[in-house]
């Protein structure tokens, strides 16, 4: 598959789903910690999400990095714009910044 092939299915899978963790296993089995505690964020928020396994397909997990020129995984979208890695969105979580953004994109967060 092209570079632009893998950029296509990226484009569409971030389109189609309001949050989307590309990330080292599932949701229900993280394989890295970071993975997991990006998982553990997103839970305690309770938005549901689309987890993309990228240990299934190499296309992907490469083709992730070079389409938000971000170097590592797991990485989180959320309405077609990235929000970061791990770090990122842990220290947006505790300081109330990732769930004003989910809020104010429209997606439920319940408390």
């Amino acid at each position: 598959m092209s570079e632009e092939e893998v950029a296509e299915r990226i484009r569409g899978l971030i389109s189609e789903n309001r949050a989307v963790l590309f990330m080292k296993g599932d949701s229900g089995m993280p394989q890295c910690g970071f993975s997991a505690a990006t998982v553990q964020v997103l839970q305690l928020l309770r938005v549901p999400f689309l987890a993309v396994n990228v240990l299934l397909d190499v296309e992907i997990r490469e083709g992730v990095k070079r389409f938000a020129r971000w170097p590592t995984i797991p990485q989180l979208y959320i309405d077609g714009e990235f929000v970061g890695g791990c770090d990122i969105v842990r220290e947006m979580f505790d300081d109330g910044s990732l769930e004003e953004m989910m809020k104010a994109k429209g997606l439920q967060v319940l408390d």
